[in-house]
């Protein structure tokens, strides 16, 4: 059985490139997104409504949560792939290596 600690190592490294790189893109597209969709719910130019303020902020929060998941999956099959090439394994506790089977 193969540790889990690369792809977890990875996951967090992708969130870390994520916030450094990618979270102020990601706001920016999704609300735009969700501009272009209260746009087409209820027709330009847009009021400052209740409603239409929810949409693009549904729109931020949909954008950062895709590209942030996308970032943690990403990081964690590079870091299980590294961790596979590696040969990064888990020990075993001194008690079974002495033990023959």
């Amino acid at each position: 059985m193969q540790s889990k600690t690369s792809s977890l190592i990875g996951a967090g490294l992708g969130l870390a490139l994520f916030l450094a790189v990618a979270l102020l893109p990601s706001m920016l597209y999704g609300g735009y997104a969700g501009v272009l969709l209260a746009g087409g719910i209820f027709g330009t130019p847009l009021e400052p409504t209740f409603l239409v303020r929810a949409l693009i902020v549904f729109g931020i929060v949909l954008g950062v949560a895709g590209v942030g998941a996308l970032f943690a999956v990403m990081g964690a099959a590079a870091g299980a792939g590294v961790g596979a090439l590696t040969g990064l394994a888990v020990r075993k506790p001194a008690a079974q290596e002495a033990s023959p089977e």
